[in-house]
């Protein structure tokens, strides 16, 4: 058990340091209010009645209603300057027969445990009210708010009931109580000797909650049969996190998406440089084939056209020195070496893959113009 107040017994002159403990509890079957389609948990919301809008716990004060449908606003710093003397202590006001103690006053009962430095001063307490058959009448403030209590022993342990207050309890007013009802002394004799057949000493585990047992063989046989249904989660948006374990789901899944995606775009830039590095060694194979092979071709048609006119093919040569600021400049080997090449190429190999590119367009250029030269040639010769 956990302790729900920490005070002390004010006995006269004697303070004895206790903790304060529910000695009861209910065993109710607890339900929660659900969606019967789905399962889900029905939530209910304070929503303000003038404004209509949600209105935050840290904003919620009492309010006191006239009859004229006013209100009167009560925070709690108004109600934290209320006298309660005895928010920390049990004060002991008279000592009475326990016979008088009328039950209908009774309403909680607590355990009072002493601190170590008390246990001497608690059992004479205990110890006095076994012997003397009374119990002690006290005060005592719980939850903000102020009660009669009585202390009395139980199994070695000093008890403390809260009272109501006398006002708390209601007049018996019914009409039957004015009538003269009159009954026989015979019936009356009988109705006696059937109480008499029927008085055996109280024992409480000889009665059972038979509704709650049945209850219960209700929910465990649904369970054994697996009539259950798995509510859907609901996916919260951009709105307020309702709880310390939503905030961390949150946090936690927007950590591994992100480490995915990071994750995701490394790989892709890896496959993409690899791309990029095969594409400009590709290009510049097929750029030195290209080279060569219009290379050959050039110096065959020089051989062809002899050399009565070759003052006009050097002529011709001369001509298209302007190929030079063709797409040699802006050829594929070229662009593709510098945009596309990995960072582990290093300066040195782009320019030389850059000039030999350049060189084989230019051969390719004097070539074409050289064969175009010899054929004009021809023709004037015929």
């Amino acid at each position: 058990m956990h302790s729900m107040w920490k005070g002390a017994i004010s006995f006269g002159l004697v303070m004895i340091p206790v903790k304060l403990y529910a000695a009861t509890e209910q065993k109710d079957i607890a339900f929660r209010q659900v969606h019967r389609d789905d399962g889900g948990r029905i939530r209910f919301r304070r929503v303000c009645s003038s404004c209509g809008e949600e209105v935050p716990f840290e904003e919620v004060a009492k309010g006191f209603e006239l009859a004229t449908g006013e209100m009167v606003i009560l925070t709690d710093e108004d109600m934290a300057d209320l006298p309660l003397p005895t928010t920390r202590s049990i004060e002991v006001l008279q000592f009475a027969p326990a016979a008088q103690l009328d039950p209908i006053l009774r309403s909680r009962s607590y355990y009072l445990e002493p601190e170590a430095a008390g246990a001497r001063a608690y059992v004479m307490l205990r110890n006095a009210l076994e012997r003397s058959g009374t119990v002690a009448l006290a005060q005592i403030a719980l939850r903000q708010r102020e009660s009669l209590a009585t202390l009395r022993s139980r199994d070695g342990m000093l008890v403390l009931e809260t009272l109501l207050w006398p006002d708390e309890v209601r007049a018996a007013e019914f009409p039957f109580l004015d009538e003269d009802i009159e009954i026989r002394s015979q019936e009356l004799k009988m109705a006696a000797s059937l109480i008499d057949s029927m008085t055996v000493d109280f024992d409480p585990g000889a009665h059972r909650d038979g509704y709650r047992e049945a209850l219960q063989e209700l929910v465990d046989a649904k369970i054994e049969g697996r009539d259950v249904i798995q509510p859907a989660s609901i996916q919260s948006g951009g709105g307020e996190l309702t709880s310390l374990a939503d905030a961390l789901k949150a946090s936690l899944a927007a950590a591994q998406s992100g480490h995915k995606g990071r994750r995701r775009a490394s790989i892709s830039g890896t496959a993409t440089a690899k791309a990029g590095a095969r594409r400009a060694s590709t290009t510049k194979a097929i750029g030195a084939k290209a080279g060569s092979a219009k290379a050959g071709s050039a110096k065959a048609g020089s051989a062809k056209a002899g050399s009565a006119k070759a003052g006009s093919a050097k002529a011709g040569s001369a001509k298209t020195g302007s190929a030079k600021t063709g797409p040699a400049k802006t050829g594929p080997a070229k662009t593709g070496i510098a945009k596309t090449s990995p960072a582990k190429t290093s300066p040195a190999k782009v320019k030389r893959a850059a000039k030999a590119a350049t060189a084989n367009t230019d051969t390719a250029a004097t070539a074409d113009g050289q064969t175009s030269v010899q054929r004009r040639t021809r023709r004037r010769a015929s």
